[in-house]
């Protein structure tokens, strides 16, 4: 969340709080900082509560519902059959790709090959389909 926020960035929220909270800031910072560890004291309330309930160890990362149905509404043969017709695609896509970019690189050596070679009685030079050609790329 924070990984873009740099030095100038946290200075000038800083200052920002300052002028806000005035010297109520360290007040406003204890609360805060309250208010997150009752927060964390709920999720793992929460999920200890879930654990009792449902007889298996939940952790925190496991209540995302993707993970949750993953981890303990599905096997693993489960999981295996509903990712057998994805992974056929995911192959066949990746193969074709492959194939189109083997071909746009045989493409460009000749239209390169095309530009260097000297032109014979061709009224257009082939220098400028080459520069054409690697605008395009």
């Amino acid at each position: 969340m924070f990984e873009n926020l740099g030095t100038p960035e946290f200075i000038a929220l800083l200052l920002l709080a300052l002028l806000i909270f005035g010297e109520r800031l360290p007040k406003v910072i204890s609360d805060g900082m309250r208010m997150l560890r009752g927060l964390r004291a709920m999720a793992t309330n929460a999920t200890g509560d879930l654990s009792k309930e449902l007889g298996t160890d939940i952790k925190l990362e496991d209540l995302n519902p993707k993970a949750f149905v993953r981890k303990h509404l599905l096997s693993e043969e489960d999981e295996a059959a509903l990712r057998k017709p994805l992974t056929g695609i995911y192959d066949d896509l990746r193969g074709e790709l492959n194939t189109a970019t083997k071909l746009a690189a045989e493409t460009k050596a000749n239209v390169n090959a095309m530009a260097t070679a000297t032109p014979s009685s061709s009224s257009t030079p082939a220098a400028p389909i080459a520069a054409r050609f690697d605008d395009a790329t």
